[in-house]
């Protein structure tokens, strides 16, 4: 059984909302250093104060930034959802682009060669795997603008994960065939006038997860541009990028959503 579908959010919609009433304890924090091949790179991982034993765990890939303090802010808040969180190094321990130029010149380095994007996160998916918080069979994926790009490479590569969440990633299908390699569901959650994700990128996506018949949903916020989720990322959409309260909110309530559709119990 596969599902496709689009939702167009336009105005005020009512979630379900998987939150305790009490405030959520601090996840704890870690830094793990890891190879491929000669090349070192540093991820972080959280994990849920209050949790005992294996939990789910997430893959998280970084914005075109790499690992900063926004990676480690949205890591710490998915996991206080009860998951543990591993925020993937893609581009090498201490490889950090220090402006938007510089970050345009690195991950363009990865958009343009999907095979290294892919193997950079498979290795990462098997860091998060390894450490010995995590349940190695409840995983999903998770990731913002160019990391919302990875973790579809990531379900193209057919990485064994229950599902992989983008938000504001690109959208291009360079190689639309790769999505018979899909297992895990789909989710993309987007601007509608986000002006880095253009229209006939939106078809081919759609085009390759319904020719794939892949288990896929695009929630689309209107009013919303790139980086809806980024506070750092200021509030004027005229730039083509700026946060967006309410995207950010009803975005992250589709991802609490899911978690707890997929690994724990509404009772």
């Amino acid at each position: 059984m596969w599902i496709s579908r689009a939702i167009l959010v336009a105005g005020p919609l009512m979630w379900f909302t998987a939150t305790a009433s009490a405030a959520p304890p601090v996840a704890k924090r870690r830094t793990v250093d890891y190879t491929i091949g000669d090349q070192a790179f540093e991820g972080v991982f959280f994990y849920p104060e209050s949790a005992k034993g294996k939990v789910p765990g997430v893959v998280m890939v970084h914005n075109w930034m790499g690992v900063t303090g926004e990676t480690e802010k949205q890591a710490e808040r998915v996991a206080r959802l009860g998951l543990a969180v591993f925020a993937v190094d893609v581009y090498g321990k201490g490889v950090r682009p220090k402006d938007m130029r510089e970050a345009a010149a690195v991950s363009g380095r990865y958009k343009s060669d999907r095979k290294l994007l892919r193997e950079r996160l498979v290795r990462g998916l098997d860091v998060l795997r390894h450490q010995k918080e995590v349940d190695p069979a409840k995983v999903i994926a998770v990731g913002y603008c160019f990391g919302g790009t990875g973790v579809i490479e990531l379900a193209r590569a057919g990485a064994d994960v229950a599902a992989v969440v983008s938000f504001h990633g690109g959208l291009d299908s360079p190689n639309p065939a790769d999505g018979k390699n899909i297992k895990a569901k789909v989710v993309a959650l987007q601007g509608a006038d986000d002006p880095f994700v253009k229209p006939a990128d939106i078809a081919a996506f759609q085009n390759e997860m319904r020719s794939n018949k892949v288990d896929w949903e695009m929630t689309i916020y209107g009013g919303a541009v790139h980086s809806f989720t980024d506070t750092s990322a200021g509030n004027d959409p005229t730039k083509g990028g700026a946060y967006n309260p309410t995207a950010d909110k009803r975005s992250f309530e589709v991802l609490t959503d899911l978690v707890h559709d997929l690994f724990f119990s509404r009772k």
